[in-house]
């Protein structure tokens, strides 16, 4: 993959692996009828490591790396995630606002010269499940990032027995790096 392909898609879908001591992504384009095309990116996350990060790479070969987010902070339930590209410069940063995720997870996005994003889970009823009923934890979700009142992306989980999200970019000025490494936190960090 290349930057450049990423920067011209219009709606990704990323999709879980399953393994057993590291979470594994692969985010591929969207072919014109709506099924998964070639993948565009590859990302791993240590469970259990001391401080967040995760890398995203041109391919599971994990030998070209393309961007990453790391938290500021050592186990903070509000920490800040920077965004950068393979040479470590600033895309962009998340962060999840503790408060307001008590019920309805809500997420900050800044990509610089484009404003603050927030994104907040669509459906309240089914956040609310989700957090008291833990048999219910698997439920698909719905995420609307917003600037302003001007969608930006959406993020939605859909139904399976592996995590498989799709996601569609309705600002074309958004770096879709930044939405991807968003994407991916979703799933990775979303149940701290």
């Amino acid at each position: 993959m290349t930057v450049d392909t990423l920067q011209v898609q219009q709606q990704l879908i990323v999709r879980q692996r399953i393994r057993l001591m590291v979470n594994q992504y692969e985010i591929h384009a969207v072919s014109p009828d709506g099924k998964e095309a070639g993948i565009l990116a590859f990302a791993q996350q240590k469970r259990m490591a001391f401080k967040e990060q995760v890398t995203l790479y041109t391919d599971d070969t994990k030998t070209t790396p393309v961007l990453g987010f790391k938290a500021r902070q050592v186990i903070d339930l509000g920490a800040t995630y920077d965004v950068t590209d393979a040479n470590g410069a600033p895309i962009g940063l998340f962060r999840k606002n503790f408060k307001e995720s008590l019920l309805r997870s809500t997420w900050h996005l800044e990509q610089p010269g484009h404003g603050e994003m927030i994104g907040r889970e669509s459906n309240l009823t089914v956040a609310i499940l989700r957090r008291f009923v833990d048999s219910l934890s698997w439920l698909p979700y719905h995420f609307e990032f917003l600037i302003g009142d001007r969608p930006a992306f959406s993020v939605i989980k859909k139904w399976g027995l592996r995590d498989r999200y799709v996601v569609t970019i309705h600002d074309p000025q958004l770096d879709r790096r930044l939405v991807s490494a968003m994407a991916v936190a979703l799933d990775a960090l979303q149940s701290r």
